[in-house]
C-alpha cells in the first residue's frame, strides 16, 4: 500500500483517488468506512496485548486509517509538514480537537518524524477496544474532573516524558467541538512546555468529515463534502509562563479556522 511516511511538505489528497471497495459495496453509507476502520482497530489491539504495537506499528495503522479516509471521499488537504523538521528536540503539539479523526491521523503524520505520545482523558485508556491500543503508548492520563490534579500531573509527567525525548500532544479543549472558544481553551500546553524548557508547535485542524455519534461518540456520522484541514506551524520557543504564546496559538487556529470556512 502507498502511504504516505514521508510527507515532506504539504499533501493534498489527488482529486480522482479511487474508492474502496468496501465504500462501493455499502454505496457510499458510512458501513464500508466503519468496516475497514474496526478491522484496523482489532489487529492493533491485538499487536498491542502481545507487545508488539512500538511507534512503526502504531504510525502504520494510522496510515492505514489515513487511506480507508481517502477510499472513502475525504480529502485531505496538509501543511506544514516541513516545521517538524524544525524543532530542536522533543515538543508540546497544542491542537484544537474535533473529533476521533485527529487522534487517528496524528500518529502517521508525526510518529515516523519523531517519538510522541498524547494526553488522553482516562475513559480512552478503559476504553474495552481503544484502551489496549492506548495505553501501550504510554500516554498521560487525566481525569478531566479535577483541573488542579490534571495540571500536576501533566506538569511532572509531561517534563519527564519530554526528558525521554518524547512529543506530547496535547487539546486543551475540555472536549471535542466543532466551534472553536478560546475561553475553553486552556493554558496547560504552554506551561508544560516553559516548565520542560521545550518548545510549543501549534497545529489548525478542521476534522468535521468524521462527525461525532450520538450513541458512540467515536462512530459518527462521514461527510464527504467537508474537506479535513491539518496545518502545522513553527516551533515556538516559550518565554516565562508562556501567556504570549498560548494567545499566539490561539490567533493560529483562529486564522486557519477562518481562511477554512
Amino acid at each position: 500500500m502507498n502511504l504516505p511516511v514521508n510527507i515532506k511538505n504539504a499533501y493534498d489528497t489527488p482529486e480522482r483517488f479511487p474508492r474502496l471497495l468496501a465504500d462501493r459495496i455499502s454505496f457510499g453509507t458510512r458501513f464500508g468506512f466503519y468496516w475497514r476502520f474496526l478491522g484496523v482497530v482489532i489487529r492493533s489491539r491485538k499487536k498491542a496485548q502481545r507487545n508488539q504495537y512500538g511507534y512503526d506499528a502504531w504510525a502504520s495503522s494510522s496510515q492505514e486509517v489515513f487511506r480507508n479516509i481517502e477510499g472513502c471521499g475525504g480529502k485531505f488537504h496538509i501543511s506544514g509538514m516541513e516545521n517538524l523538521q524544525k524543532c530542536k528536540g522533543p515538543v508540546v503539539f497544542i491542537s484544537n480537537h474535533m473529533g476521533t479523526l485527529e487522534t487517528m491521523i496524528f500518529p502517521g503524520l508525526i510518529a515516523p518524524v519523531m517519538k510522541v505520545t498524547f494526553v488522553v482523558k482516562d475513559s480512552l485508556v478503559t476504553h474495552p477496544i481503544f484502551g489496549p491500543i492506548m495505553r501501550s503508548r504510554n500516554p498521560i492520563v487525566v481525569s478531566r474532573s479535577n483541573s488542579r490534579e490534571d495540571l500536576q500531573k501533566v506538569i511532572t509527567e509531561g517534563q519527564q516524558l519530554l526528558a525521554d525525548g518524547i512529543s506530547l500532544v496535547i487539546f486543551p479543549q475540555s472536549t471535542r467541538t466543532l466551534d472553536f472558544d478560546p475561553a475553553h481553551f486552556n493554558s496547560l500546553g504552554t506551561k508544560l512546555a516553559s516548565k520542560a524548557g521545550v518548545q510549543v508547535v501549534p497545529v489548525a485542524i478542521k476534522t468535521d468529515y468524521w462527525g461525532n455519534g450520538k450513541w458512540i461518540k467515536d462512530l459518527g456520522p462521514i461527510n464527504r463534502k467537508k474537506p479535513i484541514f491539518i496545518k502545522f506551524g513553527e516551533p515556538m520557543d516559550v518565554t516565562g509562563n508562556g501567556r504570549e504564546q498560548h494567545l499566539e496559538i490561539i490567533r493560529f487556529i483562529q486564522t486557519w479556522l477562518e481562511q477554512w470556512k
